[in-house]
């Protein structure tokens, strides 16, 4: 049975805890209704605008190197230097391996000194020639005649003498006015020098082919020094294919080639190297059937992969194939796309916008004042001092702007600042 005081006790202690309960929830309300009055997010703030942008149908492409290009050797040897690895990228030009060049370097030693032995030859063949030549008096170029030979011309000049007095001696002796070994006399040196004739005629038949032996002969030598030297140029070609070089700027894919390999063009696949151009990039678009009379040459396109999904890049339609394919309904188009920074690769697959000619109105804002959570897309309307978040749906991405389909109006303030401290209701100060 509770006493007085007892009573007492208990009821002091209930209204004390009262107190204490009263006290604590006070401070608590207190406290969030001073967090709430405090939390206001400083905001930067754009206006909604409606801005002409092209128009566009989407279709779906890969992309692929400018050229491929397999790299072999033009003759067979073993690899001494190898100056490339896969991934490294190569100038047009540049040396990619070394063959052991001591064969070929012997080769164009023993070419080149046949050269000088021909050459020798030459020398000695044209030399004989002048010799044959001062002997007729001859230059270079001039016609012998046997006539103008000095011994058959001097001859000739005597038997002429010789014909005149054998006919005046001729007359004399028909008059009677010499005898017949008079006669005799003028006849048999007539003879004599009609056989001096002959034999300078025959010296100078023997000197004109002794010319003809010597011409054929610098001809010869001049002949043999002409296939030396095409000997020498093609151990000089021996010798610079011992380097293979690249023959386009590109990327190395593939690398087939160790030192110490033997290495011959002959064989099955002699391929030392695959490089690939990657600046510009073919993209291969596959256009839907119905969609084919939107395309033409000369057509600008954008692209976006899901390596970089907040990035476009540019290209123009460069070529489109004659003819469809039949099982998927598509034509091929190819266009060339800049890839100077080396960002994007062949073998991606890309969303593709092909740009028509006619332009639209489309509501724009800045990238900046865009908030994605998952696959939900948010911006904050500005109003009456607070943030009112709105779903929207986005389209084409110009620059820094992007395309709002649904969700704002034209005259809009959304934020483009501190976009990830904003939640729907929440007070902001704009700072512009």
């Amino acid at each position: 049975m509770w006493t007085s005081k007892t009573i007492k006790v208990i009821a002091v202690s209930g209204i004390f805890a009262v107190l204490i309960a009263s006290y604590g929830c006070g401070t608590k309300t207190a406290a969030t209704n001073t967090n709430t009055q405090t939390q206001i997010v400083d905001v930067r703030t754009t206006e909604v605008v409606v801005k002409p942008i092209p128009t566009y149908f989407e279709a779906t492409g890969n992309l692929a190197a400018d050229e491929t290009t397999d790299v072999a050797p033009a003759i067979a040897g073993k690899i001494a230097e190898v100056n490339f690895d896969v991934g490294s990228f190569v100038q047009k030009g540049s040396v990619l391996i070394r063959l052991e060049d001591r064969d070929a370097r012997i080769r164009l030693e023993q070419a080149s000194d046949q050269v000088v032995q021909q050459q020798k030859a030459v020398d000695q063949a044209v030399a004989n020639l002048r010799q044959q030549q001062v002997r007729l008096g001859l230059k270079d170029g001039e016609k012998f005649d046997i006539e103008t030979f000095s011994q058959v011309r001097s001859t000739k000049a005597n038997l002429e003498l010789a014909e005149k007095e054998f006919a005046r001696a001729q007359r004399l002796y028909d008059s009677g006015d010499v005898s017949r070994s008079t006669l005799d006399q003028r006849r048999s040196q007539r003879d004599a020098l009609l056989g001096q004739m002959d034999e300078a005629r025959s010296n100078a038949a023997i000197a004109v082919r002794a010319i003809n032996t010597a011409e054929t002969q610098v001809s010869g030598a001049k002949a043999a020094v002409a296939t030396a030297r095409t000997q020498v140029e093609q151990a000089e070609k021996g010798l610079a294919d011992t380097a293979v070089h690249a023959p386009i700027s590109g990327y190395i894919s593939e690398r087939i080639a160790d030192p110490g390999e033997y290495i011959s063009p002959s064989a099955p696949n002699a391929k030392i190297a695959t490089i690939v151009r990657t600046s510009p990039l073919r993209l291969k678009i596959d256009v839907p059937e119905q969609s084919i009379g939107k395309v033409a040459v000369g057509q600008g396109i954008s692209l976006q992969t899901s390596a970089y999904p907040d990035r476009n890049f540019a290209g123009t339609v460069a070529r489109v194939l004659p003819s469809l394919n039949t099982q998927a309904r598509t034509l091929t188009v190819e266009a060339e796309v800049s890839n100077s920074d080396g960002l994007l690769k062949p073998g991606q697959f890309a969303t593709v916008r092909i740009t028509q000619s006619k332009a639209e109105n489309a509501v724009m804002i800045p990238t900046s004042a865009i908030k994605t959570e998952g696959d939900i897309n948010k911006v904050y309307v500005v109003k009456d001092g607070a943030a009112h978040e709105r779903i929207v749906q986005l389209g084409l991405l110009e620059n820094d702007l992007i395309q709002v389909k649904s969700g704002i109006a034209e005259g809009d303030m959304v934020a483009t600042g501190n976009t990830g401290e904003l939640f729907d209701g929440v007070l902001v100060r704009q700072m512009n």
